[in-house]
């Protein structure tokens, strides 16, 4: 819309008078120049040079205002293209197992208020945390970092189905770096938020397998810690191996061999369950499992030895 056509909708015309006419209505009349039935136009505007520059001020104002207005929607259109195609890169780093290219490159903003940028640069931080060539100290600063980030990210977005998954691992994280009787006591805060998690992503196999490792490790959980976790809880957080199970199989229902540990997991589980012919049949998927990060080669490992006691026993 021209900028003429936009000043006309601010100032009166006088009914039937052409566009351009900035005269007041009621400006005919039969007793002259001076009766009341006629103005000159100084007299309600003031000097016409006055007014002119003062227009002029106003057209320019407005202009001014609207390209502002044009300038911050391109801002915000700019900015909302480059997260995303910062979200690319960082997608595509993980899933090429680029763990330290990955941290360089969201620690670049680490600043953002964006909730999706926010999880991912809290998975970056834990992932180097759990390098085998990071050092302690290193590793604590990025455990905390991490739970920082997640955090925030909550914050900017409660209904972000994986804020509140990496909120509750690094929680978990951090307890190991606050004693037994803290770990505990946030065992129910993990809980709650891998289950907002799956009740907002039910699709999402990696927090259903998360709520499965919660079961388990109250499941098998030693004497002296149960007994800390009645002195803080009247009613301590517990599990049992079955319901375990259950999360990992339903975690492999949505997602079919989507993550090495589930295998080796349910695994385990069947083992604790004394069920040895399905224990070896997921060990031997865990094992088999191709590895593209550091993690699957530990699980492995893990599972090739519990395949070796298997042989051992027989």
């Amino acid at each position: 819309m021209a900028l003429a056509a936009r000043l006309r909708r601010f100032l009166p015309l006088r009914r039937g008078a052409a566009p351009g006419s900035w005269l007041p209505t009621g400006t005919s009349g039969s007793r002259g120049p001076r009766g009341p039935g006629r103005f000159r136009v100084s007299e309600v505007l003031g000097n016409p040079e006055t007014f002119k520059r003062g227009l002029l001020v106003s057209a320019l104002s407005y202009l001014g205002f609207e390209t502002y207005q044009v300038i911050s929607q391109a801002a915000v259109v700019h900015a909302t293209a480059k997260v995303e195609e910062i979200l690319e890169q960082a997608d595509y780093l993980y899933e090429s197992g680029e763990t330290e290219k990955l941290y360089q490159l969201l620690s670049q903003y680490k600043e953002s208020e964006d909730a999706e940028l926010l999880w991912r640069l809290a998975r970056a931080s834990r992932d180097v945390a759990q390098l085998s060539r990071t050092s302690e100290e290193e590793k604590k600063q990025l455990v905390y970092e991490a739970l920082e980030y997640a955090k925030r990210a909550l914050e900017k977005n409660e209904s972000n189905f994986a804020a509140h998954k990496w909120y509750a691992i690094c929680i978990s994280d951090v307890g190991d770096y606050e004693g037994i009787k803290v770990k505990i006591a946030n065992a129910y805060i993990i809980k709650e938020h891998f289950e907002k998690a799956i009740e907002l992503n039910p699709k999402d196999a990696t927090s259903i397998h998360l709520m499965g490792i919660w079961c388990y490790t109250f499941a098998e959980m030693p004497w002296y810690q149960r007994r800390i976790a009645k002195v803080l809880f009247a009613a301590p957080p517990s599990s049992t191996y079955e319901e375990a199970l259950g999360y990992f199989h339903r975690a492999e229902q949505v997602d079919p061999n989507f993550y090495s540990k589930n295998l080796l997991l349910l695994g385990k589980t069947y083992l604790k369950l004394h069920n040895k012919k399905l224990a070896a049949f997921w060990l031997l998927k865990a094992k088999d499992y191709p590895a593209h990060t550091e993690e699957d080669k530990q699980v492995h490992t893990e599972a090739a030895q519990l395949l070796t006691g298997f042989s051992d026993k027989n």
